[in-house]
């Protein structure tokens, strides 16, 4: 005889094991708040922020009292110190009228505020924006902005911002701030800043709409004596909200770089490579690449490079020869680099008729 299913039993089982449940992951977040960190953040992430801090005390002794609620912690992560960028402005080639007026206009004031403080007009601003095509080297002037002024440096994305939690991406933004002011001179840089802080419409999410307000409203809070300072970098300024481009006075375009620019970037890339004197002429090679970015130019190096790697690679093998993983660099030979590494025989060829209506 089949037993009868006790309905009212199965509910009252289900509801009270959903309720245990929802007790026990309401107590596990309450507790993690409490204890400084959120119970989801990775043991990678807590250990990242535990060494940043101590480097950030080490720098700065004054910070040994300093306290960080779990929501700054969160942005510990986030935080690079100077002495732990290896970009400087030497290693940027072609930029150099663009590398001055950068040192006096963010640098110096970071470096020596008491410079500025005389006079409200000379603070330097709070917001600047680097833009212009992709792979003309945004980025990179960002971080030798920040190694060569020692501030720390906070690389924000919208990974770390964002949370499920209905307001938690609003105290999020504020830790930023309060994080940047407490560990001045520093430079919260936000990369391709249109997707983050697009031009505003009445279809944006709530979400969304709650978030830019509370970045504005702190941004305008921050101590505007050059200490604390944004840095934006995008190829898409158009898209960017005029209110938030109003936060950012200071602007700076950075374009494809000029055969001359080429030139220097050239030398900056390949100032480590053996290059064949008789069949290299980086004057040619600059001259044959206009309209490429320092990205494509630094890819362009890494290819000619890999080429004489491989053409060893293949020699060897001809002859027999197994490559020792135990080799010493002493022991390989790579030829040094021609032309024909860079270009392709098209281009080659122009500049043999070239020489030809030279001799003529």
């Amino acid at each position: 005889m089949a037993r009868k299913i006790d309905i009212k039993a199965i509910t009252d089982i289900c509801l009270f094991v959903g309720a245990g449940l929802s007790t026990y992951f309401l107590l596990n977040r309450l507790l993690s708040e409490e204890f400084g960190g959120y119970s989801s953040t990775s043991k990678e992430n807590k250990e990242k922020q535990k060494k940043t801090l101590e480097k950030l005390i080490a720098k700065n002794p004054e910070l040994n009292d300093l306290y960080l609620d779990h929501y700054e912690n969160s942005i510990l992560s986030s935080v690079i110190l100077s002495e732990d960028i290896d970009t400087k402005f030497e290693d940027i080639g072609g930029l150099d009228e663009l590398v001055s007026e950068l040192n006096e206009s963010v640098v110096y004031p970071l470096m020596v505020p008491e410079l500025f403080e005389s006079n409200s007009l000379l603070r330097a601003p709070n917001g600047v924006l680097l833009y212009g095509p992709p792979g003309c080297g945004k980025t990179m002037l960002a971080k030798a902005l920040a190694k060569e002024s020692g501030a720390n440096f906070i690389s924000l994305r919208m990974s770390s911002i964002m949370d499920k939690w209905y307001g938690e991406s609003n105290k999020i933004v504020n830790a930023i701030f309060s994080l940047a002011n407490k560990i001045q001179p520093c430079m919260i840089f936000i990369d391709e800043i249109d997707s983050f802080l697009r031009e505003r419409s009445s279809t944006d999410h709530e979400v969304t709409a709650n978030l830019k307000a509370e970045f504005m409203t702190l941004w305008d809070g921050l101590i505007s004596n050059g200490r604390v300072m944004l840095i934006g970098a995008t190829n898409r300024m158009n898209d960017i909200d005029s209110a938030f481009l109003r936060r950012l006075p200071k602007r700076f375009y950075i374009t494809l770089p000029s055969k001359e620019q080429r030139l220097k970037i050239l030398e900056v890339l390949l100032k480590d490579t053996k290059l064949d004197s008789q069949e290299c002429d980086i004057d040619f090679i600059a001259q044959k690449t206009e309209g490429l970015s320092g990205s494509d130019l630094k890819e362009l190096c890494r290819e000619a490079a890999l080429n004489a790697a491989k053409e060893y690679i293949r020699n060897q093998r001809k002859s027999s020869h197994n490559i020792d993983k135990n080799d010493t660099d002493s022991k390989i030979r790579i030829r040094p680099l021609k032309n024909s590494d860079f270009l392709p025989t098209s281009q080659l060829e122009s500049k043999s008729v070239l020489s030809s209506m030279t001799l003529d």
